[in-house]
């Protein structure tokens, strides 16, 4: 294990019940991360999603795969502490199988273009080697001090975008 929760929160500033990654297995800086979920019956959703039938809801699932791809390109800010990364598009997200207590969710995320303040990941989460969910996200990385940097509405063209700040798939 390369990082555990306690240095997690160091880097995010989720907390439960809303922090949705364990713990990092996985890191090759400004490429690929891989985190782990510990799914158990105790997680306050699966009081409502659904009684007698508890799923981890689907936008959980996503909600694990930005923080897990969030913590990637945080570890290249410096100034962290100062920035918090918004999720602001998702494309072709899919849901291939339940996850439920007891599972293990592996969430592998890869970075696929990143550009001043605007980053795009693709992600795959998985339980015991069976795709469960896959998606591309973006974020972008605001000042956490300023009220008025709201999440913006469009998506930089990454074609635009100078060779130097494109990274290699």
């Amino acid at each position: 294990m390369l990082m555990d929760v306690v240095a997690i929160q160091k880097l995010l500033p989720h907390r439960y019940p809303f922090l949705m990654v364990d713990a990092i297995v996985e890191l090759e800086s400004l490429k690929r991360i891989v985190g782990v979920k510990n799914v158990t019956i105790n997680e306050h959703y699966f009081q409502g999603h659904f009684p007698g039938k508890p799923v981890m809801p689907g936008v959980l699932i996503i909600e694990a795969m930005a923080q897990t791809g969030g913590l990637l390109c945080l570890l290249e800010i410096p100034d962290r502490d100062k920035k918090l990364l918004y999720f602001v598009a998702m494309d072709d997200a899919r849901f291939r199988r339940p996850v439920v207590p007891g599972d293990q969710l592996r969430i592998e995320m890869k970075l696929l273009f990143w550009r001043r303040d605007f980053c795009k990941l693709e992600g795959r989460a998985t339980v015991d080697g069976h795709l469960c969910a896959e998606a591309t996200l973006m974020c972008r990385m605001v000042d956490r001090d300023d009220p008025a940097d709201a999440p913006i509405a469009t998506v930089p063209n990454e074609s635009a975008a100078p060779e130097h700040a494109k990274v290699a798939k």
